[in-house]
């Protein structure tokens, strides 16, 4: 994987971290929240790379971190 796919990954690899830290940083996500999500991280991780590779790792962890960024910010994040 190289350019933009990579980047992406990237993104969404090191967004799920940061957002599962600033949500325990917080206290809006207990170690239930916390559990759950990571649970769902590494089922991902090993259930689509055995299935499909790993091509649909990124897309799958970008739906977590909409997911987290809803369960922390009570909704969506408003950027203006």
């Amino acid at each position: 994987m190289t350019g933009a796919p990579l980047i992406a990954d990237l993104l969404a690899r090191w967004g799920f971290f940061v957002l599962v830290g600033f949500g325990w940083f917080r206290g809006d996500l207990g170690p239930r929240g916390i559990t759950i999500f990571a649970l769902l991280w590494l089922a991902g991780f090993v259930g689509l790379r055995a299935v499909f590779g790993g091509l649909l790792f990124a897309p799958y962890v970008a739906f977590l971190d909409i997911g987290l960024v809803f369960a922390i910010f009570k909704g969506d994040v408003r950027l203006m």
